[in-house]
């Protein structure tokens, strides 16, 4: 190599190392792909069947148990927005593509998380690729899910769930952590197990931040959801994308307005599933009675 004028040729080891993987674990590509697919048709199926006015309604009542009246008549009129402009379709298969890339992203990100802050050298190790996660341009996660699942809906979750990811880890190591270490003492000093004390003390006590982590992964999925339709995800990304590509201002503007109903609803149904732990309704009322 020539060190007045270096080239490392990292991008061509990387390709040979995905097409290396990619003849080598192709079984292991196509359980993924039958999953995730699968599990996407399943419920796009089950979001799209209904007449709309009773998936709206069922939005409505969700929000309303778990966020309020107000978000209730929200969902309402912000669904049958996004139905009048057409967009119906496309917001049901958004939504998911974003609630498969949650559940399998936060299936690894809890567990964890919870491992980190039991095992420091754990933690040690996964900070630095969560960082490295974090600080990689999201569109770059595209291009190696496209080499091993082809187009479609697959390679959008994949790179939804590693660009998602990060924060449901370090929320949840940092809401572990948080748990007061007197709390813990007394539970060992009464003689439980290390299972009920993550279980019944430290998981309880950390729920409000781990539910903040969990907020974190869908609004990141949702953005990440939209950029996946420059790979065949289709949905609202795939509309947007098709509006920029041929530009069509009313598709890309009516698209977008569809996210941000779809952002809001997740983000405030979430967040207040948060405000509804057993510890905070605690503090809550024990705010109220002092």
């Amino acid at each position: 190599m020539d060190f007045m004028n270096p080239r490392l040729p990292l991008g061509s080891w990387v390709s040979s190392f995905l097409d290396w993987f990619t003849s080598t674990f192709q079984w292991l590509l196509d359980f993924i792909n039958l999953v995730l697919g699968g599990l996407y048709d399943f419920l796009y199926m089950a979001f799209s069947s209904p007449i709309y006015l009773v998936m709206i309604l069922i939005l409505a009542v969700i929000a309303h148990f778990s966020a309020g009246w107000k978000v209730a008549v929200f969902t309402l009129i912000g669904f049958y927005f996004v139905r009048a402009l057409d967009q119906w379709d496309n917001t049901m298969s958004t939504l998911a593509l974003v609630i498969v890339a949650v559940i399998v992203a936060l299936l690894i990100a809890i567990p964890l998380g919870i491992l980190s802050a039991k095992v420091s050298w754990v933690s040690t190790v996964v900070k630095p690729v969560l960082d490295f996660m974090q600080s990689m341009p999201a569109l770059a996660y595209l291009v190696p899910a496209i080499l091993m699942f082809g187009i479609g809906q697959t390679p959008g979750a994949i790179a939804t769930i590693i660009f998602a990811l990060p924060p449901g880890v370090r929320l949840t190591e940092l809401a572990i952590r948080q748990v007061n270490s007197e709390v813990v003492e007394a539970g060992q000093a009464f003689g439980a197990s290390p299972g009920h004390i993550l279980g019944k003390i430290q998981i309880p006590l950390a729920m409000p931040t781990i539910m903040a982590g969990v907020n974190q992964v869908i609004m990141l999925a949702l953005s990440m959801v939209v950029l996946a339709g420059m790979v065949g995800a289709g949905g609202l990304g795939g509309a947007v994308v098709g509006g920029i590509s041929s530009l069509n201002v009313p598709l890309a503007v009516e698209a977008g307005l569809a996210v941000v109903v779809v952002a809001i609803f997740l983000d405030r149904v979430t967040a207040a599933l948060g405000q509804r732990t057993p510890i905070e309704r605690a503090r809550k009322a024990e705010a109220a009675s002092s």
